[in-house]
């Protein structure tokens, strides 16, 4: 379906201890903000149970890399680089080598395992190794041209899909992927077995991913740049793209038209999430369709300004109910969860109880969040 081109992969390094969560680098500027190195591995929805679990792979800090085989059938270098990418960002997620063979087999069907700068006729937009477009469901231009972050979206839209376990690998990855055609990554299915099977027995497959990455990871430290704040005491809530307006229109995961009662930004799986100003959380934690939901009153109580964050992670909500904020302060990790179709913020105002159009709001208190991409 997608034209193959020679496009270095960018990947993601785990070092020494991995890169778990604790690592947060903001995406405050466009896409290809280079100062976004780095960001944590948000925590995944659970594997089925019919999915055996795996640990993380991470090479020790005094072990040399242990190299990749130089051909696997009709694939080398770039390609088998990438196939590993996706092998360990299934691996990060507890997922088994039948997953893993779900993901090379997409991959090779999208893009032959080539980290492709360019989409088709069908996608324009779409990029990297599964061709994935500029909709909000997949993160930021970087996520998706990096191998390791775009297999991890891959896999956690993947394991959303009721039954995908038991399905045929190709009618699980048009389930995940929409592609045009159901049955269109059938062929891909034996090279990737094949794939899997010869890069399955490296135990330290992290350590031969390259340190030229786009993303390195460091573990152990905490970078966050704090949010700028405007006079009035506002601030945006999240870094990325500006993904989608409030208003009408189709979900994308129910398919029923509604009310899209807030806006979407897209920086990337993990990324810091921001109170948009000085308040008190009211509510933190589960919210069916939001996933999880972090809410902030900026009125003393009154509920005549609050402000709503969803899709989070459990793991990435980083406040209490009760808990006073600034304007700027971190309060949470781009997840997910919930009605979502990929990792970003879903950003809310209400004003006396009743949602307004939150770009509108904020551009009144000096805060820009963009154009809609």
């Amino acid at each position: 379906m997608k034209v193959a081109a020679a496009v270095v992969a960018g990947l993601l390094l785990v070092g020494a201890g991995g890169c778990t969560g604790v690592v947060m680098i903001a995406a405050t500027g466009g896409q290809n903000d280079p100062s976004a190195t780095c960001r944590p591995a948000a925590t995944a929805p659970p594997a089925p149970s019919a999915q055996p679990t795996q640990p993380v792979i991470v090479a020790a800090a005094n072990s040399a890399p242990t190299q990749l085989p130089a051909t696997i059938g009709a694939y080398q270098g770039e390609q088998i680089t990438n196939a590993a990418a996706v092998i360990q960002a299934a691996r990060d997620l507890g997922l088994d080598e039948r997953a893993q063979t779900v993901g090379v087999m997409t991959a090779i069907g999208e893009s032959t395992l080539i980290n492709v700068d360019y989409g088709d006729k069908v996608g324009p937009d779409s990029r990297g190794l599964f061709q994935q477009r500029s909709n909000g469901a997949w993160g930021s231009y970087q996520d998706r041209m990096t191998p390791r972050i775009a297999a991890t979206n891959f896999f956690r839209a993947l394991v959303k899909v009721d039954g995908w376990a038991s399905m045929p690998p190709t009618l699980a990855a048009h389930a995940t992927q929409h592609n045009a055609d159901p049955y269109h990554y059938e062929p891909y299915w034996d090279d990737a077995v094949q794939i899997v099977s010869v890069l399955s027995g490296n135990p330290d497959l992290a350590a031969t991913l390259p340190a030229s990455a786009a993303e390195a990871c460091v573990p152990g430290t905490e970078v966050v740049p704090a949010a700028d704040v405007t006079a009035g005491g506002w601030t945006a809530p999240a870094g990325g793209s500006f993904t989608s307006p409030y208003g009408m229109r189709t979900n994308p995961v129910t398919g029923i038209y509604k009310l899209h009662g807030g806006i979407d930004l897209a920086p990337g799986c993990g990324s810091p999430i921001y109170a948009a100003a000085a308040g008190v959380v009211t509510r933190a934690g589960s919210a069916s369709s939001y996933g999880h939901l972090i809410v902030v009153d900026h009125s003393a109580g009154a509920g005549d300004v609050e402000t709503y964050y969803a899709h989070m992670y459990a793991p990435d909500v980083l406040v209490d109910v009760g808990q006073s904020v600034a304007a700027g302060q971190q309060i949470a990790r781009v997840g997910s969860d919930g009605n979502s179709t990929g990792c970003h913020l879903h950003f809310e105002v209400h004003l006396g109880g009743e949602r307004t159009d939150p770009r509108p709001f904020l551009a009144d208190r000096g805060v820009d969040l963009g154009a809609l991409t």
